[in-house]
């Protein structure tokens, strides 16, 4: 384990053996699992698991994986959660900086500045917490037997090694994608021992800087899955929309794993449940197929995110149904022309926000009625669309999107703000990714991840790169790469201003942050290569918003200027009691004694922490509802 553990210290190695990334479909045994919204091909791990905390590597139970190991005596920690929020470690906010800086000298493995230094630059680290996990369980009853079955773990900040039964199975970083491992091989009818171990900071922490709390955990759902004797593997929809004729077709690429035997039956319906395609296809392990709509299609947009349906039935060899596979999808097209933004034919106007998953109680570990709560705010405040900042978010959030018209940011996890700029002023000596080799695959890596999971939802309408990393041949190449997987969708990314020599080759779009409303004029006035949008602007910190009709009007005047994303939707704060009164409180960044930290910065929502609307929010309710 001593070798393995240097992994964390290398850039390079930033998975092992994981299953490969792909669509985020939902399978059933049939129809009537799906009307009964429970699927026997999946088993939740959550819960209370045996847990043990150690302040850094060398603390840590090594041979707890074992399965002689006796952890009678660990807590009990609830899974999903942040590690902090259990009572362990400390909890800390920070904007630009790294976590370390001020108390560890690091520079990152595969930069001219790390020369000479110690390659234990984590794994040996007087301080890098360590979470380790442990679950006992059985397979339920209809898992048993030999089936295909591996583990989904949604997310895991931010370094996890993994172990079945004594058995090493796989490490996995980038904290907000999924990580799935095969556990064919090792897992057993009873009697399982789930071991996992997480690091709080790796070399994907110099990726990870964003301007968040800083949590380590399994922080989201884990689950284990079965595949059915052919199983659909991968699903791409590429519903593909003609609006001046106002037609539709239908593509789909379908990669099958196990037998790969049998036929393929294919259905898409409309939302009145009417068949508009029909086919049935023999199964190969990829298989492509088209159709063009027999008659007018209805497009999706904010206004009318008329949704159609996409049925896949997976019959075997004896032509029994086994795996039914819905999938709901819209009909629209994006793209640009004379350097406008036009959705379906008419310029889109994005009155968009950035939004962090939060919860006061539990931090980015929030559940259904949140993301509901959040999705209904948006609605009745006249907002249509959202940055995803600055990470994938969790799986159900995309089709809520999806159902509710919400044009959506897509964005990378990838964000190294504390490598390059640093209170305002700019350091590239060290920055990442720019075009570091070492960091290149895991970079691409991220993107691929993102693009793979969520590139079925209707509501991705821009892939972004990350956040406020500085630009260089890596980020060229994710640019170049997310056009070739997904030409039918644009790219951006804003940090390409600070490097003019990327401007041809990365971001469709001209993006800008906090750019005053002449600057935006005078872009827009001086025959722009590109169309403009404010990935961020309206910074809500106090007495905010009050200048947004200033950005507004601009939008009647410019018909390349696109709106914005506010800074940002709802506050970074959590709950505690009061030292003194005893009464339940919010407590920002800085009031948990951490250093270094960007104190209240955390608080620039539109909502507060606990989801009370802020009065800042009529400002944006009123203009935005002109617009949207």
């Amino acid at each position: 384990m001593q070798a393995e553990l240097q992994w964390i210290d290398d850039p390079e190695v930033f998975r092992v053996n994981q299953m490969p990334a792909h669509s985020d479909h939902y399978c059933y045994g049939g129809r009537e699992e799906e009307s009964r919204g429970d699927s026997s091909f999946y088993h939740m791990l959550n819960g209370s698991w045996k847990f043990f905390y150690s302040q850094n590597a060398a603390g840590r139970p090594a041979d707890f994986y074992r399965e002689d190991c006796d952890v009678s005596s660990w807590d009990e920690i609830r899974v999903p959660g942040h590690i902090e929020l259990a009572g362990y470690d400390k909890i800390q906010y920070i904007n630009v900086m790294y976590p370390w800086e001020g108390q560890d000298y690091r520079r990152p493995p595969g930069t001219p500045s790390a020369r000479g230094q110690r390659k234990d630059l984590f794994s040996g680290a007087e301080y890098n917490p360590v979470g380790s996990y442990r679950l006992t369980f059985d397979l339920p009853q209809h898992m048993r037997g030999g089936k295909r079955i591996s583990i989904f773990f949604e997310g895991v900040e931010q370094a996890m090694y993994l172990w079945l039964n004594g058995e090493f199975i796989g490490y996995a970083e980038d904290s907000f994608t999924p990580s799935e491992f095969d556990l064919t091989e090792v897992v057993r009818d009873t009697g399982n021992i789930l071991a996992v171990e997480v690091h709080k900071r790796s070399t994907a922490a110099f990726l990870e800087d964003q301007d968040f709390f800083r949590f380590f955990g399994i922080f989201r759902d884990v689950k284990l899955c079965m595949r059915p004797e052919t199983h659909l593997e991968d699903l791409w929809l590429r519903p593909c929309y003609d609006p001046q004729n106002k037609t539709g077709e239908v593509k789909l690429q379908m990669k099958f794993t196990g037998t790969a035997e049998g036929s393929v039956k294919i259905r898409i319906l409309d939302r009145d449940g009417s068949v508009c395609l029909e086919d049935t296809c023999q199964i190969r392990e990829r298989l492509e197929w088209g159709g063009e709509m027999p008659q007018a299609v209805h497009p999706w947009d904010n206004r009318d995110p008329y949704m159609y349906r996409l049925e896949i039935s997976v019959m075997g060899r004896e032509g029994a149904t086994e795996e039914f596979i819905p999938y709901a999808f819209g009909f629209r097209k994006i793209e640009i022309t004379d350097r406008v933004i036009r959705l379906n034919g008419k310029r889109a106007v994005f009155c968009g926000v950035n939004r962090h998953e939060w919860s006061p109680y539990t931090g980015r570990c929030i559940g259904g009625e949140e993301r509901q709560w959040d999705m209904d705010c948006m609605k009745r405040n006249n907002i249509n669309a959202v940055r995803t900042c600055h990470y994938p978010d969790q799986i159900p959030w995309y089709y809520l999107c999806d159902r509710e018209g919400i044009y959506m940011i897509a964005e990378t996890n990838l964000e190294t703000h504390g490598s390059w700029q640093k209170w305002g002023n700019m350091d590239t000596s060290w920055n990442l990714p720019c075009s570091f080799d070492a960091w290149r695959e895991a970079v691409l890596d991220r993107a691929r991840t993102n693009f793979e999971v969520f590139k079925n939802h209707t509501a991705v309408l821009i892939w972004s790169l990350g956040n406020e990393s500085y630009v260089g041949d890596v980020l060229q190449e994710m640019n170049r790469l997310y056009k070739e997987w997904d030409p039918d969708r644009l790219v951006h990314y804003e940090s390409v201003i600070y490097n003019r020599a990327y401007e041809d080759t990365v971001s469709d779009i001209e993006s800008r942050m906090y750019a005053p409303p002449e600057e935006v004029k005078e872009y827009l006035e001086k025959k722009p290569k590109k169309p403009f949008i404010l990935c961020e602007f309206m910074h809500d910190m106090g007495n905010s918003i009050g200048g947004l009709s200033s950005y507004m009007e601009l939008l009647e005047r410019y018909e390349s200027y696109h709106g914005g994303f506010i800074w940002d939707f709802i506050d970074q704060a959590l709950f505690v009691a009061d030292e003194v009164t005893g009464r339940e409180v919010l407590r920002y960044g800085g009031d948990f004694d951490e250093r270094p930290a960007d104190y209240e910065f955390s608080g620039n929502g539109i909502v507060f922490a606990d989801r009370r609307e802020k009065p800042a929010i009529q400002e944006v309710r009123y203009h935005y509802g002109k617009y949207r």
